[in-house]
């Protein structure tokens, strides 16, 4: 893969060609940021969905054993990802004060930290496979433990792996290069695709066919981006020779940031999993229906889970460089553009219903529910979904991090869950109910955000 070395280079974004005189990213510095995040993203839901396309032609069994150990998986992830935040968050806010060394000392703990962390992690996962396959999957056909079992030995090698990817995506994108971790997601996705490719159509490897090129990719990205970072051309760079002993100090700066976010994220995958058996209850068209609203759904808010990471990497800096007039211009501008994208791909995925909707052979009652759900869901996510998701990334890029964790869990339990079963249940409003309880669920945490956003108790 060819990589510039203008791309390596980053852009700290000086000011000299600001918006307003002084401030901190151009417009094309943002675009440069933005652009290659929505791009990233995309590659991530449409490879996606094409993996699970080609792993289905292993049978239901191995996709089963790919979903079942991927929800496991998930939560894992998460974990590295509030990690990484917090890394972002540091880094962005030590050069937004123009301190690279600190910086780089920042990325150093994070990315040690992360290797050390995930090693322990890697280990108990294996130490606990029969708890997995046994207590957590449950009772399941043999075929399918067989699977679980063949999938998890074989990913579970690549926690190390996609934990250290993540870690230095972040400080990428902490120093505005988001151009980066789009190549990355771009090669390790093209490897992961190919592997199946090979392994699962010309080798009908099955379940092992699925889960080598994962390994494979995930090796192959931790590898290549941690080889970059030890550039010391870079303005935040990992030392050579790496320094592994710990800085305990900056270590609870980071954790202060991840181990709430973390927290956060997990209650979250949780409330969705308990929801989820809550749907199984109203019969197959209703699981059918749900199943493919939450792969459509993703569209329609996916250019507000790129900007996320846009808001963390600009108003850290801001904050790092004690200017929080900045900080609130540069929310205003990123969060119009979220609500105005989110409003076009909200669009452009209803009136593609009736086509998307064919793809997946459903029901005429599954096929209702979908485009009821979807409509509804497209109009709530430019209103409401960028307020309750994108604009805590700028609470949490000033260290306010134990707010947002707090409004989160309680709404995700009271809200999501409970209204769940009132709506969905108690009201008969059956799956529709569920999503009718998640957006009561984004406009408490969009008036609480909002309203802690505007009081500004988020700058001190």
């Amino acid at each position: 893969m060819f990589i510039t070395k203008k791309l390596l280079a980053g852009r700290l974004n000086t000011g000299a060609a600001g918006p307003k005189e002084g401030y901190l990213f151009s417009r094309k510095a943002l675009r440069d940021l933005v652009i290659p995040l929505i791009i990233e993203q995309t590659l991530a839901i449409t490879v996606g969905m094409a993996d699970s396309l080609m792993v289905s032609s292993a049978g239901e069994a191995a996709v089963s054993a790919v979903s079942l150990v991927d929800s496991v998986f998930i939560l894992i992830i998460n974990l590295f990802a509030a990690l990484a935040t917090g890394g972002a968050v540091i880094c962005g806010q030590e050069i937004g004060r123009r301190h690279m060394e600190v910086s780089s000392k920042a990325a150093s703990q994070l990315v040690l930290f992360t290797g050390v962390f995930s090693l322990v992690l890697m280990g108990l996962t294996y130490l606990c496979r029969p708890f997995i396959l046994n207590t957590v999957f449950g009772k399941i056909e043999p075929d399918v433990m067989e699977g679980c079992r063949i999938y998890l030995n074989i990913v579970a090698a690549s926690i190390p792996f996609i934990a250290l990817y993540n870690a230095g995506a972040a400080v990428f994108r902490a120093m505005g290069n988001s151009r980066i971790s789009m190549l990355m997601s771009l090669l390790m996705n093209a490897i992961n695709l190919f592997g199946n490719a090979i392994l699962i159509y010309g080798l009908e490897m099955g379940v092992a066919g699925a889960a080598i090129p994962t390994l494979a990719s995930r090796i192959a990205g931790a590898v290549v981006i941690i080889h970059l970072l030890f550039n010391e051309k870079l303005p935040v760079h990992l030392s050579r020779p790496f320094s592994f002993r710990p800085d305990f100090q900056m270590l609870r700066r980071l954790l202060r940031i991840a181990v709430p976010n973390g927290m956060e994220n997990s209650m979250f995958q949780l409330g969705k999993i308990l929801v989820l058996s809550l749907a199984a209850g109203f019969g197959t068209a209703s699981i059918a229906a749900n199943a493919v609203s939450n792969t459509l759904s993703v569209f329609q808010n996916l250019p507000g889970l790129a900007m996320g990471f846009a808001v963390l990497t600009v108003v850290s800096q801001c904050v790092g460089a004690d200017d929080f007039d900045q900080a609130r211009y540069y929310v205003k501008r990123l969060m119009i553009l979220v609500h105005a994208s989110c409003f076009v791909m909200s669009i452009l995925v209803i009136l593609a219903l009736p086509w998307l909707v064919q793809l997946y052979h459903l029901s005429p009652e599954a096929s209702g529910y979908v485009q009821k759900i979807i409509t509804y869901h497209g109009i709530c996510v430019f209103l409401i979904w960028p307020i309750s998701f994108t604009l805590p990334n700028a609470l949490r890029a000033a260290g306010d991090v134990t707010f947002p964790m707090v409004i989160s869990i309680v709404s995700m339990w009271v809200f999501r869950i409970g209204f769940s079963y009132i709506l969905g249940l108690g009201l008969h409003m059956g799956i529709f109910g569920i999503w009718v309880a998640m957006t009561i669920d984004w406009l408490f945490r969009a008036i609480c955000f909002m309203v802690r956003y505007l009081g500004g108790k988020w700058t001190k």
